[in-house]
């Protein structure tokens, strides 16, 4: 399931209309790792892997959503909207939600929904999700809000019903992605420009570890708050500090190190993040992969080292393409804990390296280890479901 003629012709059996169908897509993000919430850039690109939406209207206060994906139905009232008591529903009654205290009025509604993006995988489903439903609910009812509001009508939707303190990066990617190019966002400025992702010979493969831990909600926030614990340290000291890309490590040693060495490992690593992904931009003006994968494993290191957010078998897979010609990076990608790197790989080797590192991962792990081929698409829109096999 998935494709938007499925979903669009599950919604007519249901509904007996004709939907509005939107596609949100999934993103990679190159490098700029727990970067967002921080207020640093990140390099993400929506990838054509997507959440398909369709929605329509009901003529009483009802909420009916159906996730083909999990074969399962929820519904809710407008009326007393308030969070589900399982998962999946809240990042549409999220969204929902945000549009009813910028105060906004809408009938009942129908959804019907699913997609091919892995999910807990890294890619942000999640995002895909959200963003998928505030577009189509603002284009149903002529909200007129721009996509850099419906952006932050999905985020405020994954704080305040699921409740993870995601930065911006996902869903901007998702509804700013543009075919061939990464977008380089700076998350203080909330300012933007693409970068060309032109290199024909090299694809970017992800490897899904299968492994999908309970506690990244958790862990996440908690980073976060260390984070926003080390700017406060050394603000007390460096008043015009607003955050992390404000620091230099010549400050942590001095005001933070001192206090926390595990704050300190928290806000170094950021920091060196930061760094990296500058050196990435500057490589990527002149096509020079090979510098922009060494930032990547670094960035790897630095995930598994300071930020711990790794797991034995995203280590094991970096560990195993580093010693492999024709890969020229490779990293843990997402919150962590599990989900996929992300690598860098020659095209014309990219089949034969995946069905090694699968034969590896399998004689380590005893699993079978799921690969996506991804190139880099456009962001969020409405979609025809007749043009579904063109898509």
């Amino acid at each position: 399931m998935g494709k938007p003629e499925k979903i669009a012709e599950l919604y007519q059996q249901m509904h007996k209309s004709e939907p509005l169908m939107v596609r949100s897509p999934g993103r990679v993000n190159i490098i700029g790792e727990h970067t967002d919430y921080n207020l640093g850039p990140v390099l993400p690109a929506a990838i054509n892997k997507y959440m398909y939406l369709a929605v329509g209207t009901r003529s009483d206060s009802e909420i009916n959503i159906y996730a083909a994906d999990y074969s399962d139905q929820f519904s809710a009232s407008l009326i007393k909207l308030e969070p589900a008591w399982k998962l999946w529903p809240n990042y549409l009654l999220g969204v929902i939600n945000e549009f009813q205290k910028a105060g906004k009025s809408m009938t009942g509604i129908n959804i019907v929904f699913g997609g091919d993006i892995p999910l807990a995988a890294g890619l942000s489903s999640s995002a895909s999700i959200t963003c998928a439903t505030a577009f189509a609910l603002n284009q149903l009812f002529d909200f007129g809000f721009s996509k850099l509001e419906i952006a932050k009508i999905a985020q405020a939707a994954e704080h305040n019903y699921v409740g993870v303190h995601c930065g911006l990066m996902d869903q901007f990617a998702s509804l700013f992605g543009k075919e061939g190019h990464l977008i380089k966002l700076n998350c203080s400025t909330e300012e933007h420009y693409y970068i060309p992702f032109t290199a024909k010979d090299i694809k970017i493969v992800l490897f899904d570890t299968g492994i999908k831990h309970h506690l990244v909600t958790s862990a996440y926030n908690e980073r976060r708050e260390q984070c926003q614990n080390g700017v406060a340290l050394v603000k007390k000291h460096e008043p015009q500090v607003n955050g992390l890309p404000d620091i230099t490590e010549d400050m942590l040693n001095k005001y933070v190190k001192p206090v926390s060495d595990v704050v300190f490992k928290r806000c170094l690593y950021v920091i060196q993040e930061i760094e990296r992904l500058e050196e990435v931009c500057k490589a990527l003006e002149t096509d020079d992969f090979e510098a922009v994968g060494k930032h990547m494993f670094d960035t790897h290191y630095g995930l598994k080292d300071l930020y711990e957010v790794s797991c034995d078998e995203c280590d094991f897979l970096v560990e195993t393409t580093q010693q492999i010609v024709g890969v020229l990076g490779s990293r843990m990608m997402g919150a962590g804990f599990g989900g996929c790197t992300i690598n860098l790989i020659k095209s014309d080797l990219a089949d034969a390296i995946s069905e090694q590192v699968k034969n590896e991962y399998r004689a380590r792990f005893k699993k079978e280890l799921k690969v996506y081929h991804t190139s880099i698409g456009n962001g969020t829109e409405e979609v025809k479901p007749a043009l579904a096999e063109a898509n």
